[in-house]
């Protein structure tokens, strides 16, 4: 898979969900490769249904529909692939899309400061047939690129949370370039998620560029939640955490970075 893959570029002004539209077309037997892109989403979400507004052609909301040989042991490294892409996307634009980004396992993009400015959300398609192609995978990015233009713009919950690239450039990022260079990097991304060295490289570039090491945590589990230090990321690209002495591997959840002073 190279990244000239991705030339079947399908846009709107307004849809319910990028993400919802490659469900229904992989269904109906798109090829991986498909992307969509949005001015507008009415219906975009995020993980546990978190829900995100923002002012129409303000931001990057793409999704791309891929058939990866992968188990579903490890299926989550599509949602890796997808934000390894979007970290590499920003540093081939440099001082024009701001400061680097840094990745929150498992799947929002942080700027510096640690404020969020992208997120990402993988839906696989369970029921497909076992005897047809691959079950296709649709990962979803959210990318802050012109909006929040300053903590003015968010409700007073989420002043100081989150952030735009245009507030760490210190200008308007154009959003086409972006995109570019998101595909672009994305093609030898989604390449690697096919071997099993490549998927071990994927793991280790996640450790390289991963925010949540060395954190204090809270991660939040679906039967319960528990606090320790962020420790490590597994070749498989889990999370350990070091909860008093005792080190804990987390495979899917929510991560919290907590303050400490």
């Amino acid at each position: 898979m190279s990244e000239t893959r991705f030339v079947d570029v399908r846009r709107f002004d307004t849809i319910d969900s990028t993400n919802r539209y490659l469900l229904d077309e992989a269904r109906a037997g798109a090829p991986a490769g498909v992307v969509a892109v949005a001015d507008h989403q009415t219906a975009g979400r995020g993980r546990r249904g978190r829900t995100w507004e923002a002012p129409a052609g303000s931001n990057l909301l793409v999704s791309v529909l891929l058939r990866p040989s992968l188990g579903a042991d490890d299926r989550h490294l599509v949602t890796t692939a997808v934000a390894l892409a979007a970290v590499d996307a920003v540093e081939a634009l440099g001082p024009a899309a701001g400061a680097p980004v840094r990745i929150k396992w498992p799947n929002d993009l942080l700027a510096p400061d640690g404020r969020k400015v992208a997120g990402v959300l993988a839906e696989a398609d369970l029921g497909a047939p076992p005897d047809g192609p691959v079950a296709p995978v649709v990962v979803g990015i959210g990318i802050n690129v012109n909006w929040p233009g300053s903590d003015r713009d968010l409700p007073p919950g989420l002043r100081g949370a989150a952030a735009s690239l245009r507030q760490l450039a210190g200008a308007p990022v154009d959003r086409e370039v972006l995109l570019a260079a998101l595909l672009a990097a994305l093609g030898p991304r989604a390449e690697a998620l096919e071997t099993p060295d490549g998927r071990a490289r994927l793991a280790e570039d996640l450790r390289g560029r991963c925010d949540t090491l060395g954190a204090t945590v809270r991660v939040e589990l679906s039967d319960g939640s528990f606090v320790g230090t962020a420790t490590g990321i597994t070749l498989q690209g889990h999370l350990t955490v070091d909860v008093g002495g005792t080190v804990r591997t987390v495979v899917a959840g929510d991560v919290v970075h907590l303050r400490t002073d």
